[in-house]
């Protein structure tokens, strides 16, 4: 069965996430980081993407940025995956494909939902139980959002962080308050449901909009589908990291 069509819209926030090949290390050394890095500052303007967070682990990386047209992700994922591994293959000598495969995504407008993706990212290593507090972690915009510290990539605020406070000082301590407790499990769950099955992120009202909008379902099939369907048409097995 051929792979569903991603979803994604003009101007419309995508939270994506690409794994190394079979939950294999990606980055092996910090210069690696700063290559990808500095390649993302590079291609994401040439693509058409604006960036709002990111994070960089040993073997994924999770994005949130919204493209200005609905092929600009794909365009800057395959740019910036093809580059990086030239470069990871040359530097430590090895061969294959790097990269599992397609990356994940999902899109969202809402409120709850684009500050909750923001939240995923940065909290990431926190949930990894790498550091205690996201600030603590140099591989992720935390400390450019938080503290408005400059950052190896420039930034575009999405409006909602922006609406956040009335100037830069303001929104910077809204933006720390969401961090002083954790996600929600279930807003999690929401999250990575929708990120790993290609399918729309937000209230009911929101997936059926973008369900006319594409002509196809956005959301996760009824009830009592047969397994083996639902797996087909999400791409992949729910991943639970």
């Amino acid at each position: 069965m051929p792979r569903r069509a991603r979803i994604a819209l003009p101007d419309v926030p995508l939270h994506l996430i690409q794994r190394g090949n079979n939950r294999q290390a990606c980055f092996f050394a910090a210069d690696d980081c700063h290559y990808y890095l500095d390649w993302l500052t590079d291609l994401a303007p040439r693509c058409g993407c604006r960036l709002h967070a990111w994070v960089l682990m040993s073997n994924h990386v999770h994005l949130l940025l919204t493209p200005n047209a609905a092929d600009g992700a794909g365009a800057l994922m395959k740019a910036l995956g093809q580059r990086y591994v030239q470069y990871v293959n040359r530097t430590y000598r090895r061969s294959g494909t790097l990269w599992e495969g397609r990356f994940r995504s999902c899109i969202a407008t809402e409120e709850a939902y684009v500050l909750g993706c923001y939240r995923y990212i940065e909290l990431n290593p926190v949930r990894a139980a790498m550091v205690e507090h996201p600030a603590e972690y140099p591989w992720s915009s935390h400390r450019a959002n938080a503290r408005g510290e400059a950052g190896r990539v420039p930034l575009t605020p999405h409006p909602l962080y922006l609406a956040l406070g009335r100037d830069d000082a303001a929104r910077r301590a809204a933006y720390r308050e969401l961090f002083r407790h954790e996600l929600e499990p279930g807003l999690i769950d929401e999250i990575r449901a929708a990120t790993n099955g290609n399918f729309a992120l937000g209230s009911p009202a929101f997936r059926d909009q973008v369900t006319a909008a594409l002509g196809r379902r956005a959301s996760r099939g009824t009830p009592g589908r047969p397994a083996k369907l639902v797996e087909a048409e999400s791409g992949d097995l729910f991943d639970p990291h």
